[in-house]
């Protein structure tokens, strides 16, 4: 069987779901493609977090939290599909490197790295803290 691509990943054509039983409240299971959507309305120059996207998801969706380990996940399949694109078009996709982790620090599981995240990042003119 042949291993999907990032992009094949991506455009799995699945729908949210609501676990309404969740601990906490509602919990949205967000997909590929509403992360890629979401991503793409982060103006050049600006970054979130993945809380900040999250939440944003959860809103939405009426849910009280988002699903923080699968949507990690399907950020990074939209960051790996959108670095295939790019390698394809030359063109690169829906700005994933503007989302930085939970914890305002860059991505070392994004495709190249951190380092590939920062320099992303200042070549929007965005300074970073070492």
């Amino acid at each position: 069987m042949k291993k999907k691509t990032a992009w094949e990943k991506l455009k799995c054509g699945k729908s949210p779901k609501i676990v309404e039983d969740y601990k906490d409240g509602p919990m949205l299971v967000s997909t590929p493609e509403e992360v890629e959507r979401e991503v793409a309305k982060i103006p050049k120059g600006h970054v979130i977090t993945l809380t900040q996207l999250r939440d944003e998801l959860a809103r939405q969706h009426g849910a009280a939290l988002t699903c923080p380990m699968s949507t990690a996940i399907f950020l990074n399949v939209v960051a790996r599909a959108h670095v295939e694109r790019e390698a394809e078009t030359g063109k690169p996709g829906v700005p994933w490197w503007r989302v930085l982790r939970a914890n305002g620090k860059l991505n070392d599981k994004f495709p190249g790295g951190a380092a590939e995240q920062a320099r992303r990042l200042r070549l929007e003119g965005l300074e970073l803290n070492s």
